[in-house]
């Protein structure tokens, strides 16, 4: 019984608060004349983010390798 409440409040937590603004958005700033814009804005920022990451992901692996202390298991 506590792990079925325990879905529903993680359930509710996604639907009811974190993808709030994702409605909002969904539902007023998607009709507006720049409406495509700015929906796909949230995807250029997570893609840019997603960039970043892998551009310090592969020069650490660089590092590593030049260092010899990359773990070849």
């Amino acid at each position: 019984m506590i792990a079925g409440n325990i879905f529903e409040w993680i359930g509710s937590l996604f639907t009811d608060f974190l993808f709030a603004p994702f409605n909002w958005l969904r539902l007023t700033i998607a009709k507006s004349d720049a409406g495509w814009w700015t929906s796909n804005a949230v995807n250029w920022f997570f893609l840019l983010i997603l960039l970043v990451l892998f551009a310090y992901w592969m020069k650490e692996a660089a590092r590593f390798k030049k260092e010899g202390t990359e773990d070849r298991a």
